[in-house]
């Protein structure tokens, strides 16, 4: 089996979303002819090393530590490093204060990207979007963790443990991780967006 980079493995992730959409479920073969075997083994130990300074911040309250304790190794298998804000039992907590530890994680440039997961991911979204520079989405499928990170360059993830499956959780993660800004036209809006933030911190 080829190995490539981790720049064709998000093209690769972002054809496969865009044809699972439109009904089309063959999966294209990245395009690595002409590449050599020296080259490829090269771009995945620059992929490797690129992910070892990633840090994702991840966080739950009790209805989301089940699935955070599942995607904790996952993403650590993946390459990431983790830090885990907790909860770390299963008893009652409020999910606010582990949205604002992940999300500050993120506004402070801590970590790369934030992960936050409740009972329905919409009560830790609100909170980490109180957050300075922060732009939470809360995703549910593969299109809207593709458009949140392609048009609206979200920087924190929100899931609802009450909502989907561990399997399709780590499809949301892989799609939001791996999918890059669109930029262009997209960016104009996301300036508009922190603009909005601006005017109401003044």
């Amino acid at each position: 089996m080829k190995q490539i980079s981790e720049s064709e493995l998000e093209e690769l992730v972002q054809r496969i979303v865009r044809r699972t959409l439109a009904g089309d479920v063959a999966i294209p073969e990245p395009q690595t002819e002409g590449i050599s075997s020296r080259s490829q083994e090269s771009g995945l130990a620059e992929s490797n090393r690129s992910k070892k300074t990633r840090r994702i911040a991840l966080g739950a309250d009790h209805g989301g530590y089940s699935l955070k304790e599942n995607l904790k190794p996952f993403l650590q298998e993946q390459g990431y490093l983790v830090d885990d804000c907790g909860t770390h039992s299963s008893d009652s907590v409020d999910y606010p204060d582990f949205a604002y530890a992940v999300a500050k994680k993120v506004s402070e440039g801590e970590a790369w990207r934030g992960i936050i997961i409740d009972g329905a991911g919409i009560g830790s979204c609100m909170a980490a979007n109180k957050v300075p520079g922060v732009r939470a989405a809360m995703c549910y499928d593969h299109a809207t963790a593709l458009n949140g990170r392609e048009h609206n360059n979200a920087n924190v993830l929100t899931l609802g443990a009450g909502m989907i499956e561990a399997a399709l959780a780590r499809q949301i993660v892989i799609t939001f991780l791996n999918t890059k800004f669109g930029g262009g036209r997209h960016a104009r809006r996301v300036d508009k967006i922190m603009n909005i933030e601006k005017k109401l911190g003044n």
